[in-house]
């Protein structure tokens, strides 16, 4: 089914849960690093979508987010970014910190709590595992976090 514009904000307008996937454009300078000010601009939106600000209306938000390995590259002191999969998982793990402790930073300036959940084909595609992540993933909402 295709929407137009007036209906996908309609749609938008009437939403009780939504999913912003955030790039790595949106939240490095350029791949050189975490963007500070984008990153607390990202967050302060969101917290205005939780209180409902724009129209009244609360919101469950889940955020998801890029730019681990852009981090990851900062800190090791890597200008060009690696091809091998062990090397961007090696700068996605070191990035990974910066990048949550930036988001826990900026999200608890806006007054609303994070978490971290890292999940991966296998945790969807298994029936059991799956249910796992759901409660997990509704737990949270349901602690306003």
């Amino acid at each position: 089914m295709n929407m137009n514009a007036n209906q996908v904000s309609d749609v938008l307008r009437h939403a009780r849960r939504l999913v912003v996937k955030v790039g790595s454009s949106l939240v490095t300078n350029e791949g050189r690093g975490l963007d500070e000010v984008a990153i607390g601009e990202w967050s302060r939106q969101l917290a205005a979508l939780v209180r409902g600000s724009a129209d009244g209306v609360p919101r469950e938000v889940i955020m998801v987010s890029s730019g681990a390995i852009a981090e990851g590259m900062k800190r090791l002191g890597w200008t060009i970014r690696p091809k091998e999969i062990h090397e961007l998982q090696a700068a996605a793990a070191v990035g990974q910190m910066g990048l949550a402790q930036m988001y826990e930073t900026k999200l608890r300036q806006n007054g609303i709590g994070s978490a971290q959940v890292l999940l991966t084909h296998a945790d969807l595609a298994d029936r059991e595992r799956y249910l796992n992540a759901r409660s997990t993933l509704l737990t949270l909402l349901g602690l306003g976090v």
